[in-house]
């Protein structure tokens, strides 16, 4: 895969589930296009049945698409020796609750291709990383659900992979717990893995996403960088609308004519939860 070559690249995917008797039939994507480039955060959001889950199994090759094409890390979604480099973090949780949380990563190791030394050594370092090291010997059967999150996204980043792709991460964890999760995400853009995120929880999504993919009735409503979306472009911070920027410079220069010192003008912006009710509330 080249620097330039992006991380996901989804082309015209559909997918369409029919009844056993092929009577009944679901459009669950209607041909979208999607591109995540190295090293971003990006988001999909919306309401159930928008096409959010069909698409993170298309992604991972659990389902296959009805028409059009997905790349993920430069080869056809699926890709056996690819998902090795990929990290998936499902919507629901489900660990082997026999099993030690050391032993859950390491076991997850040994999926990502992980030696047992690199493995053994992965996990001590991600349990201390994730807090987890003093239950490290306790089976995960009793943890609690902040725990038992915190883990799965442990088992998602054995085999230090380029690309997360993270259901709901944040789904039912308290205000602590999901403040770490998300201080997790942040360290794996600094370090450069790229990360598609499924969240309905929209002030998660705009601290922490570079862009943003809006999907309604299987389709792509919105998409692009998550400041530009939420940019209102014909209102200016003083709130007049319209008049254009030589206008907005003319009362800029007014303002500070009137002794004003430091004056700056942009763009107001509204917040991620606003857009998203704007969108599918005049749908």
């Amino acid at each position: 895969m080249t620097a330039t070559e992006p991380a996901i690249s989804v082309t015209g995917l559909a997918k369409e589930y029919r009844s056993v008797r092929k009577r009944d039939r679901v459009q669950a994507l209607r041909g979208i296009d999607l591109t995540v480039k190295r090293g971003e955060v990006v988001a999909l959001l919306g309401p159930n049945g928008s096409g959010k889950s069909t698409t993170i199994k298309l992604l991972l090759g659990l389902i296959r698409p009805s028409a059009g094409k997905a790349f993920v890390l430069g080869k056809p979604a699926g890709h056996r020796a690819t998902l090795r480099r990929v990290g998936y973090l499902p919507e629901e949780t489900r660990l082997f609750p026999f099993l030690t949380a050391e032993e859950t990563l390491r076991f997850f190791g040994s999926v990502a291709g992980l030696s047992r030394k690199e493995g053994a050594s992965a996990a001590r370092a991600l349990l201390d990383d994730l807090d987890l090291a003093d239950v490290a010997r306790r089976r995960t059967g009793g943890f609690s659900k902040g725990m038992t999150r915190r883990l799965g996204l442990g088992a998602a980043l054995m085999g230090d992979p380029e690309l997360l792709i993270l259901d709901e991460p944040t789904s039912g964890l308290d205000p602590l717990a999901s403040a770490e999760v998300k201080e997790r995400i942040r360290k794996l853009k600094a370090a450069g893995r790229t990360v598609l995120l499924s969240s309905h929880l929209l002030a998660d999504v705009e601290s922490l996403c570079d862009r943003v993919a809006i999907l309604g009735r299987g389709e792509v409503m919105h998409s692009g960088p998550a400041d530009e979306l939420l940019t209102l472009k014909d209102e200016y911070e003083v709130r007049f609308r319209g008049g254009g920027d030589d206008f907005a410079e003319r009362v800029r220069a007014f303002v500070a004519d009137g002794g004003a010192t430091d004056v700056t003008l942009r763009h107001p912006r509204e917040d991620l939860h606003r857009l998203f009710l704007r969108i599918f509330e005049g749908a």
